[in-house]
């Protein structure tokens, strides 16, 4: 089953720290059972987005690597998919 982003964080271009931070930001506007994608073309995000969503009590679902940019997807801990 495909996964759909109820909203989309778009960090494309932006250094490290600042996707990280962005994503903070949002994180707390998404409710149970909703995803947000985080859009971005930092490299350090593959290992700084899965790592901090966990600690955060995240669900981390998915990365994906498409055209140049990384595509991130992740929930509320109690996410149903």
């Amino acid at each position: 089953m495909e996964l759909k982003a109820d909203l989309t964080l778009d960090a494309k271009g932006l250094s490290c720290p600042i996707p990280l931070l962005k994503t903070k930001q949002f994180i707390n506007k998404i409710k149970l059972g909703e995803v947000l994608e985080v859009l971005g073309t930092h490299p350090g995000s593959k290992n700084d987005l899965p790592g901090w969503f966990a600690r955060a009590g995240r669900e981390f679902l998915e990365a994906k690597d498409e055209s140049g940019f990384l595509d991130f997807l992740s929930a509320e801990e109690n996410n149903k998919y």
